[in-house]
């Protein structure tokens, strides 16, 4: 009887422990979005036809502040909902509005080439510089 407790209490324990990791993974995951959607320009929201910067930027913002609320239940489902919006964010918006904002090259980028530019053949380059409508 003192065996099956010691075995169901470190059961417990492990899973305990293994929700408290996934919980801080999935608050990582909406804190991203919401940086990435902090970083991108007004105008590429606008040109890929998606919500406004402002929009996402609440919805994300909101995503990651209600996993720090007190109330238990009402907070999990609403926790759930804002891991939905950052998920539709980073699979639908993200991807049209990463591919028409230009790329940046860091630090060592620039006129000397930089990290940013090793490896990339001139039609590479030729398509970091096009809009949704053609060369911008």
């Amino acid at each position: 009887m003192v065996e099956q407790l010691a075995v169901s209490g470190a059961l417990v324990d492990g899973f305990s422990k293994g929700l408290y990791w996934l919980t801080i993974a999935l608050l990582l995951f909406k804190a991203v979005a919401f940086i990435d959607a902090a970083i991108r320009r007004p105008a590429a929201y606008q040109a890929v036809d998606k919500q406004t910067k402002t929009f996402w930027l609440l919805v994300l913002a909101f995503a990651v502040a209600v996993d720090f609320l007190p109330i238990p239940y009402m907070a999990q489902m609403l926790s759930l909902i804002g891991l939905v919006a950052a998920i539709v964010y980073m699979v639908d918006v993200r991807p049209r509005v990463r591919a028409i904002t230009p790329r940046r090259s860091g630090k060592l980028g620039g006129k000397m080439g930089g990290f940013g530019k090793i490896g990339r053949s001139k039609k590479d380059n030729e398509r970091n510089h096009m809009g949704p409508y053609g060369p911008w």
